[in-house]
């Protein structure tokens, strides 16, 4: 099992009249990917928002930096919002950063889950689920061939166009992410795509269904399961006990989940909804490294999963923090969930 982080650079969205607190975080989210490639991590993930509580909006951008400082750990995105992006640009964006990295580079796809970006972009939200199909389907002929001739009804054709430059992954990686749509995993299992599950509440078990789903669609359309990876990604924190992990990671996730929460109508979270999340059965990876260890265990007997990705800073989070909570992810977590699972530890990139 390959396992890692991602985030999508939270900050603090009152303070985005400052540019330098933007920058500081920025610096930040290097270092910490830097330190996530010399514990041993397989992957570093960047998602992409367009809102003043995040400071990343271009994925490709903080990868590229970040590839310049890391040697072994994979870069992708977490995810990029295809729907609202042009895939010409997504491709070459990746394909650089494919080049830049020696080869590390991934696009993770997928409809986002907040909507800035579509009028942003100038898109309509009532073609919602056209855009995301069509734009994967060029994305995907993309990856295949340097020369394109494609139309379609939602982006201006392209007639006999070459497109550069081209990865060193043939193909470059495209992972299809959902948060719990059938519809969106039986078109990963058709396409023969991975498929990444967001799991951020309620029971992981619920998502089984939809696990196998996806694996009955790929072989229906003549793939092998075994071959498509499945990645599960869900918040959580790690710290040196339980009680430490639950101090520093639960005001941030209570500020922020409720934030979000009065945007769109949802109840307000609560200590023992939290305290529900973390136990042993719920989607909170968070507490010392042991009970995150056993929680990856009990999710990788439900799912058979290949990719274990975290968010450790739900909110807005002390930078010595979270490099603590990669410390202890690379040093101690991964290397005892790659022994139970009988997977070799690779080298560690020296400091």
């Amino acid at each position: 099992m390959e396992l890692g982080i991602y985030t999508f650079g939270e900050t603090n969205p009152r303070a985005t009249h400052d540019p330098s607190v933007a920058a500081r975080r920025m610096q930040e989210l290097i270092e910490e990917i830097v330190l996530a490639d010399e514990v041993g991590l397989d992957v570093f993930g960047v998602g992409e928002h367009h809102r003043p509580d995040y400071v990343v909006s271009s994925p490709a951008v903080v990868l590229a930096a970040a590839a310049a400082r890391t040697r072994r750990i994979r870069l992708t995105s977490a995810v990029t919002v295809l729907s609202s992006d042009d895939p010409v640009r997504v491709f070459q964006d990746f394909a650089t950063l494919d080049l830049l990295s020696n080869g590390r580079a991934e696009i993770t796809a997928g409809r986002g889950s907040f909507i800035e970006s579509y009028p942003l972009f100038g898109q309509n939200l009532d073609d919602y689920n056209e855009l995301f199909t069509e734009k994967l389907t060029l994305l995907l002929k993309l990856r295949e061939q340097e020369r394109i001739t494609w139309a379609g009804t939602l982006r201006p054709s392209i007639d006999d166009r070459g497109v550069y430059p081209r990865p060193l992954q043939s193909p470059l990686p495209v992972w299809i992410a959902v948060g719990g749509t059938p519809e969106s995993v039986v078109r990963a299992g058709t396409l023969g795509l991975p498929l990444a599950v967001a799991i951020i509440g309620g029971a992981p078990k619920r998502f089984v269904p939809l696990v196998d789903l996806y694996r009955e669609s790929a072989e229906r359309a003549g793939h092998d399961p075994a071959t498509l990876p499945v990645s599960i990604n869900s918040h959580g924190f790690i710290a040196d006990s339980e009680a430490r992990a639950v101090a520093l990671s639960f005001p941030p996730y209570i500020e922020t989940m409720g934030r979000i929460g009065r945007e769109r109508g949802w109840p307000m979270p609560t200590q023992r909804q939290f305290d529900m999340e973390r136990s042993p059965r719920g989607a909170l990876l968070v507490g010392s490294p042991q009970q995150v260890i056993d929680k990856i265990l009990f999710e990788h007997e439900l799912f058979g999963h290949n990719r274990m990705l975290i968010q450790f800073s739900v909110g807005p989070m002390a930078h010595a923090d979270i490099m603590r909570s990669i410390e202890l992810f690379g040093t101690v977590v991964a290397p005892t969930v790659r022994q139970a699972l009988g997977v070799a530890t690779p080298a560690i990139a020296p400091g």
